[in-house]
């Protein structure tokens, strides 16, 4: 059982950092923390991140996966949300991201994953996702969503999705409503949707 993880004020995300941990290590913890609700596990080159989210981490997760969810509906795009699911590389690495799609098939590795920083740089991160071979992934960070494509050499930053069923969405007004959001859910939705439907 993993002790002493003491539970964070709402206005703030908690993170623990272990180090030097072997995979059968991080097993070992992830399964003493089973039964945590919120909790989210990481894990890459002998580093353990354990993340408790804040409130604010939890108000922007929603309000983007919020918009998202309209934006499939509007255009009637077939996706899997696979929201926080365990995306794991036995032995290497292992994530939990905020947010989560499969396009086409149910893969285990979803075609885009989405994370919402407060505590820890992206760049880290993306090295994470790049273990995994995770096609897209998408960062709020700072008022700021930015998004990075796998290539060859590792991620690339890019200003469109090259997903095909996300190249129609703009990812300018996105990033709009989302920092709408975090004071009026509804006002946002509502000013995407409006926004989407003159664009067509």
């Amino acid at each position: 059982m993993i002790q002493g993880l003491e539970k964070p004020k709402a206005s703030e995300d908690t993170v623990f950092l272990y180090y030097d941990r072997t995979w059968e290590q991080f097993k070992h913890i992830e399964k003493g923390l089973e039964g945590s609700p919120g909790v989210r596990l990481f894990f890459y080159e002998g580093v353990v991140e354990v993340l408790m989210p804040g409130q604010p981490h939890e108000i922007f997760k929603r309000v983007i996966s919020s918009l998202l969810d309209y934006f499939f509906l509007h255009f009637n795009i077939a996706v899997t949300p696979t929201g926080s699911v365990t995306q794991e590389q036995e032995g290497v690495a292992s994530a939990q991201a905020d947010d989560s799609f499969c396009f086409g098939d149910i893969k285990p590795i979803p075609d885009l994953s989405i994370e919402v920083v407060f505590t820890s740089g992206s760049i880290a991160k993306l090295k994470r996702y790049q273990a995994l071979g995770v096609p897209e992934v998408w960062f709020w960070e700072d008022g700021l969503l930015t998004l990075h494509r796998l290539g060859e050499n590792g991620y690339t930053r890019i200003y469109r999705s090259q997903i095909p069923e996300l190249e129609r969405l703009d990812i300018e007004l996105l990033s709009r409503c989302v920092l709408m959001g975090e004071t009026d859910w509804l006002g946002a939705v509502r000013t995407f949707r409006e926004e989407i439907t003159k664009a067509q």
